[in-house]
């Protein structure tokens, strides 16, 4: 039985609002029949992009890595991966001594890292076609086999004592080619252009959440259900 057939229509008219609107949330509504979930994941994820360019910070700090030489032993994941890691390592003055999916590589640590830094730069930008033309790899490939290379000399560096040169491997592995494969195709964009979208968003968020809460609070009290201590 209704205790307060006022109080439980206001809930259940929001109740129905608020689905509604989530239901128009959902819907292609946006360019290129994108619903409002991913039209603010691509807006966050391009103000992300902009503050997570830490490369030109990593290339400073490989530097003093310049003219010290390293070998270094790895296991690709198959032969096919193999071939693709040693045009790699070329790319950055090594000699490579490869036997199936095992590989030797011996070079300038700095070199072998400004390769690696100038592929990631490249698709930082978006710019897959050049490191396409450099290799006749696909763009993406070509980063998740630096990523599988630079983890296996950290480990070889490791093992070896060699600890700074580990650490700048690491570096270069995580702030830059994982940063740039992860956000390969997606377009930085300053927080201060997406300002106001951002705050809508949020405060949108907020009233959402408000909401739904009271809508829930009317129907129920509306029902004759209340919370007692």
């Amino acid at each position: 039985m209704i205790h307060d057939t006022k109080e439980f229509s206001l809930g259940l008219g929001m109740l129905v609002g608020f689905f509604i609107a989530l239901a128009a949330f959902f819907a292609p509504l946006f360019e290129g029949g994108k619903n409002g979930l991913d039209y603010l994941d691509g807006t966050f994820n391009s103000i992300s992009k902009d503050s997570a360019y830490y490369i030109p910070a990593v290339i400073q700090s490989s530097k003093k890595h310049n003219g010290t030489q390293v070998t270094v032993t790895l296991s690709a994941k198959d032969d096919g991966q193999a071939g693709r890691m040693e045009k790699l390592f070329a790319s950055g003055g090594a000699t490579v001594v490869r036997d199936g999916a095992k590989l030797v590589v011996s070079g300038d640590m700095g070199q072998l890292l400004a390769a690696a830094l100038a592929d990631a730069d490249l698709m930082f930008r978006n710019d897959g076609q050049a490191v396409t033309a450099k290799y006749g790899i696909e763009p993406r490939r070509v980063l998740y086999d630096w990523h599988q290379a630079l983890g296996s000399i950290t480990r070889d560096l490791n093992r070896q004592e060699k600890f700074p040169e580990a650490k700048a491997a690491r570096d270069v592995q995580t702030k830059a080619v994982e940063t740039a494969y992860n956000y390969y195709g997606i377009q930085a964009v300053p927080m201060s252009e997406l300002l106001v979208v951002a705050l809508l968003a949020l405060a949108g968020y907020v009233l959402y959440t408000i909401w739904y809460g009271f809508a829930i609070l009317f129907l129920f009290e509306g029902w004759g259900l209340k919370l007692e201590h």
